[in-house]
């Protein structure tokens, strides 16, 4: 760093962290665009770094997060360094560039912001235009696993689709659809099938895909994208399945049963049936791995990674005292998994909810999902430029309402003080549950685990 700051200042050069992810931030404006032109072009200038990585590449509506957490934790047990690249972040812009479990640190961000910028501002000068905060983070990725940290794998999660999202720059050694459902449906498509083809278009030839997809019109688009691809398609109820042994509060048992061989008991501590399907397509793109790829996964290795396997902000009990879990249910299929998890799995007398949403989610079905459960539902705003009003929010859960519902409904936009109305109304028999955008449950997890304020965005 040069010390007298003016040719720093001269130059343009960031000086700080803050700076650099003031930057990368600063891209916001342009949006998401999709389409690979601008990094190809930007990757291009710094000689294709990505090439020389083996990268997991993993779409899907929910459970993209757990499933790079599972596949993360038993790959480092198995004795592999592991690139982990994720979005959106919980309480810190670094969490989403990962090695080996620990956060890039905020010098490195720093001096890789700096090797990008001055391509990022020749190419917003070009017919191009300006690359995108999201393009330009995961090209620092790329930059971090390739230049600096050389990870035998990058567990590689997609931003938003698949087909035209930034991270398909990649070609990777196996691809990972866990699910389809309803969201981003303003950019994906609207129809299931629409989204499925924005999921799908991350099979690339000859690559292997496992996928969790089930609704018939989504399976087929999966199936006929793969058999276009000349890709070998793994597909949960055809080519794996899972059988459950076991199931309560922070710890269920399972039996996957493969192709190759039958494994049990594996457990798991995240909550929620979802998640054993989400571990099971992680035993299973393994598998394939070790089969066809000579990875080496002892079965301790295995039991062992997928055990202490952790995914902050779903199903996530961040107090004791009074009981308040988190979960980042902000999409219909969310929700679903959300509702049943705490039928079956918590027991409370009351149960209390805070939620807050984004502009462009599927709020009334979200609402169907969660109202016929709740006795007391606090609506906020999240600390975010495209949040949903409160107020607004409030009169879809009048519209929604169930007629036989009866519960408390209190709107209350600062998000601080729904939080301490939530810890108070929650007794020592209930429980208390904070939803909706990730944006809330980053802030909410940051002030009760940390007593500080989060980072938070793409």
């Amino acid at each position: 760093m040069i010390e007298n700051g003016t040719e720093t200042e001269r130059s343009g050069m960031l000086r700080s962290y803050k700076e650099a992810v003031d930057w990368i931030n600063g891209l916001i404006p342009f949006g998401i665009r999709p389409g690979l032109d601008r990094i190809e072009q930007l990757l291009e200038r710094l000689n294709n770094p990505h090439r020389r990585l083996k990268f997991i590449h993993i779409a899907g509506t929910n459970g993209k997060g757990s499933t790079c957490a599972y596949l993360t934790s038993v790959l480092m047990k198995c004795g592999y360094d592991v690139g982990t690249f994720t979005s959106p972040y919980i309480t810190k812009f670094t969490n989403r560039f990962q090695y080996n479990g620990q956060d890039i640190e905020e010098e490195t961000l720093l001096r890789l912001a700096n090797v990008l910028k001055p391509h990022v501002e020749e190419l917003a000068e070009t017919e191009f235009g300006s690359p995108t905060m999201f393009e330009v983070s995961t090209a620092l990725a790329i930059l971090f696993y390739a230049t600096v940290t050389y990870p035998d794998y990058v567990v590689w999660e997609t931003g938003l689709g698949g087909r035209m999202d930034v991270t398909n720059i990649v070609t990777p050694i196996i691809s990972v659809i866990t699910n389809v459902g309803h969201d981003h449906m303003d950019r994906l498509g609207n129809t299931l099938e629409a989204v499925a083809s924005e999921k799908a278009g991350i099979i690339k030839a000859g690559v292997p895909v496992v996928s969790a997809v089930d609704q018939p019109e989504v399976v087929e688009v999966v199936k006929r994208t793969a058999a276009e691809k000349k890709s070998t398609l793994y597909l949960l109820g055809e080519q794996f399945n899972i059988k459950e042994l076991s199931s309560e509060e922070d710890e269920q048992t399972f039996r996957f049963e493969g192709m190759f061989r039958s494994i049990e008991p594996l457990t798991i501590t995240l909550n929620g049936a979802h998640q054993r399907t989400n571990a099971a397509v992680a035993v299973m793109t393994l598998e394939v791995l070790r089969q066809y790829y000579a990875l080496i996964v002892e079965d301790d290795a295995l039991a062992d990674g997928l055990r202490e396997a952790k995914w902050p902000g779903r199903l996530e009990m961040v107090s004791r005292s009074p009981r308040i879990l988190i979960d980042g249910a902000h999409n219909p299929e969310g929700a679903e998994s959300l509702v049943q998890a705490l039928r079956s799995t918590y027991r409370y007398d009351r149960l209390h909810v805070m939620m807050a949403m984004v502009e462009n989610k599927n709020h009334r079905d979200v609402l169907k999902h969660i109202l016929p459960i709740v006795d007391t539902l606090i609506v906020t705003e999240p600390d975010f430029r495209s949040k949903f009003d409160a107020e607004l929010l409030a009169d879809l859960v009048r519209d929604v309402k169930p007629a036989e519902s009866s519960f408390e409904l209190i709107v209350e936009k600062d998000w601080r003080e729904g939080l301490r109305k939530l810890q108070q109304l929650t007794g020592e028999t209930d429980l208390g549950v904070v939803t909706g955008t990730l944006y809330l449950i980053g802030d909410v997890r940051s002030r009760i685990l940390y007593n500080s304020d989060s980072e938070k965005g793409w």
